[in-house]
């Protein structure tokens, strides 16, 4: 007998592609396998799930996510190669896409709000680089942020930034919001006239506000900032990258008091 967690035509729906185009338009696109795992561990809703490689994709399931290995299983449908690569932007290295609900705006701003916080909320102020958000996506979940809140034109759940962030913005709540709408707290905004960060210790409930990587903070936000908080950087050394800068603001507040859980 087969085993259904290794036959090709197990999973369901029965016919993926057209439940794809039903769904894409409203959709969150899960790019990868990493992605698809991540989205699955942190309780995603999962519309729909294609490999060209479904033996390679429980492969790596068995190596990395022993976790959700099952839950893979039953929802991954193998498709023939040329037809994952119609469906994404960008085929993955691991031949894996998903689409996903995205989770609703009036939860994340229930999140986002509450309080007290147990974590900050990371506040990009009109970023530009589709990568680069997503990068602090996934570092903001891995230390356990409450959110990372977008301001400006950049859309936060993009795919290119889900992609970045490895479908970890199941992991915390992400969402665009203006200056006026950011949630309740002190607000501390990185900029180099600041005052030192190591003199400083970031209460959970601050809101971590960081500017562009080109323009740095907008006049609106710096109006709206409680202190201005500088990183240490040797003299004539211009920038840090927006994401190392929120690595280093984030293990700043996770090493003088919080904490992942």
């Amino acid at each position: 007998m087969t085993d259904p967690a290794h036959d090709p035509s197990a999973a369901s729906p029965a016919d993926p592609v057209a439940a794809w185009r039903r769904a894409a338009p409203d959709a969150v696109l899960l790019d990868g396998f990493h992605a698809l795992k991540h989205a699955v561990r942190f309780g995603a809703e999962v519309l729909v799930a294609v490999t060209a490689d479904r033996a390679a994709a429980l492969a790596l399931a068995d190596e990395l996510a022993r976790d959700v290995r099952d839950t893979l299983a039953a929802l991954l449908t193998q498709v023939p190669h040329e037809t994952y690569a119609a469906l994404v932007p960008r085929p993955h290295p691991t031949a894996v896409a998903a689409l996903a609900v995205r989770p609703g705006r009036a939860g994340n701003l229930a999140k986002l709000a509450r309080a007290p916080r147990t974590a900050p909320v990371v506040v990009l102020d009109q970023p530009r680089n589709l990568g680069n958000a997503g990068a602090v996506v996934r570092l903001a979940a891995g230390f356990g942020a409450t959110g990372v809140v977008t301001t400006g034109t950049l859309d936060p759940w993009h795919p290119t930034v889900v992609r970045g962030g490895a479908g970890l913005h199941f992991a915390t709540a992400v969402e665009r919001l203006t200056v006026d709408e950011l949630p309740p707290g002190p607000v501390f905004a990185l900029d180099p006239e600041g005052e030192d960060i190591r003199s400083l210790k970031l209460p959970d409930e601050a809101l971590l506000a960081f500017g562009s990587e080109r323009t740095g903070l907008t006049a609106e936000l710096r109006a709206r900032a409680d202190h201005l908080v500088a990183l240490p950087m040797r003299p004539q050394v211009s920038s840090y990258n927006l994401a190392t800068s929120v690595a280093m603001t984030l293990y700043h507040w996770s090493a003088t008091g919080g904490a992942p859980s």
